[in-house]
């Protein structure tokens, strides 16, 4: 499969080539074009040296933000070892320059799947273990380190059910790829079940939980509990009325706007005191989203405009990367996009992890196994389709009955307090190759 692989990116080399030449011309990809194929590599490794290093890739901003409480176990773990940081976007790798600076002893673009660029960074990288979270599986990638005997793990797998028929169907080409992982740390027992499916060794395949299960936001204590003057402070920095309740609706997409904002607005009349924060999945849509606001009579402020006059005020349109996560913590309910119209739900344990009661739509195909658990105990509410008439009753009876929310959010706490112990759960499998 592999020498499959790479003829074709030879016979393909000329339109590779051109593609490359285009994304020079935008200035957008300009200045990582040259640094995925290698270019400046030594630099930026130089008085970073070290015997022990681990390098960890992330596609996006949603992986970098996953990859967050494993690259702060580690930093605890290994003190004096190398951490590597590659992130295959170039939002993501901003939003990883914010956040995980502390973490990571080098950040940079991902290399693109070429032998001879691959080669060229597990060359100057020398990592002692490769890690790869959630996705961004590439032949050369995974072959090159694994015949190099470089133990390589992913972590915080999941296959959603497209993912997995597309494996199924193509499994000549994806099941030698899976096969070069160490190990394979799913999510959940379906995902672990999936792998197996695909005739992988069940003795590399380790269901470990959600990375996220270990995140404690900035608003609440390890309990999930939040702490009232955080919150407090955190509201403000948004520009928000700390005295009053907030809603947040994270992650949405296309359609879902369209239902959440004139149901927010028609509540409203009778809980006027309720704050919105909306983070749209793409932040380029920010500019539609906010005229559709106003077809409703509601007026978003811009975080991106955070410093401008008078950006104080009930209704915020989160158009950054990178904030969402944070957010959360200072909620008093939230709704998962990707989840009202068929896109497969984004995960939920960000809201809940913070104690913040958590909703969503029909559609959490991607995370149902947690869905479910959350539903099931009580610590989360799914409405059963998408439609404007059920997303406005369930928003209604959430807003207006605090202690239904209250207890929603502790049914989620303890179900949660089951779960943790994931970070520790990867280092197990992780620093036996350090000692």
């Amino acid at each position: 499969m592999f020498l499959l692989y790479n003829a074709l990116t030879l016979l393909l080399s000329p339109l590779l080539l051109l593609a490359l030449g285009a994304a020079l011309l935008r200035t957008k990809y300009r200045c990582r074009v040259p640094a995925r194929l290698g270019f400046g590599l030594h630099e930026k490794l130089q008085g970073k040296a070290g015997t022990n290093t681990v390098w960890v890739h992330a596609l996006s901003v949603g992986e970098v933000t996953s990859a967050q409480p494993l690259l702060r176990g580690l930093r605890a773990a290994l003190p004096e070892a190398r951490l590597v940081l590659s992130v295959g976007t170039r939002s993501g790798e901003q939003v990883a320059r914010e956040q995980l600076a502390d973490y990571c002893d080098v950040i940079l673009a991902a290399p693109y799947d070429l032998y001879p660029v691959i080669s060229h960074f597990i060359r100057r990288i020398k990592p002692r273990v490769f890690i790869l979270v959630e996705t961004d599986f590439w032949p050369n990638w995974l072959h090159v380190s694994a015949r190099r005997g470089i133990p390589t793990y992913l972590v915080n797998g999941r296959i959603s059910a497209a993912s997995f028929t597309k494996y199924q169907r193509f499994a000549y080409f994806f099941a030698p790829m899976f096969r070069c992982f160490s190990g394979l740390c799913m999510q959940t027992k379906a995902d672990a079940a999936n792998m197996e499916k695909l005739g992988l060794d069940p003795k590399r395949i380790h269901t470990l939980g959600n990375l996220k299960f270990d995140v404690a936001g900035p608003a609440a204590d390890s309990s999930g509990t939040s702490d009232p003057d955080k919150t407090k402070k955190m509201r403000q920095e948004y520009g928000f009325d700390p005295a009053a309740p907030l809603f947040i609706c994270g992650s949405t997409h296309k359609g879902e706007e369209e239902l959440l904002l004139p149901a927010y607005a028609a509540i409203l009349k009778e809980a006027p005191q309720w704050q919105l924060l909306l983070a749209p999945r793409q932040v380029e849509r920010a500019e539609s989203i906010a005229l559709m606001a106003a077809q409703h009579g509601l007026q978003f402020r811009r975080r991106s405009l955070a410093g401008a006059d008078g950006n104080n005020g009930p209704v915020l349109l989160l158009d950054t990367l990178g904030e969402l996560a944070g957010c959360y913590a200072m909620a008093d309910l939230a709704c998962i996009g990707g989840s009202l119209v068929p896109f497969g739900g984004h995960n939920p344990v960000e809201a809940v992890a913070v104690g913040v009661a958590t909703c969503f739509g029909p559609h959490m195909d991607d995370f149902s196994e947690i869905a479910a658990e959350l539903v099931a105990c009580g610590g989360a509410l799914q409405m059963e389709k998408g439609s404007l008439a059920i997303v406005e009753k369930e928003l209604r009876h959430l807003m207006l009955h605090e202690e239904e929310r209250r207890r929603m959010a502790q049914a989620a706490a303890a179900w949660l307090e089951g779960r943790r112990g994931v970070i520790k759960r990867h280092l197990d499998l992780i620093m036996p190759h350090f000692q």
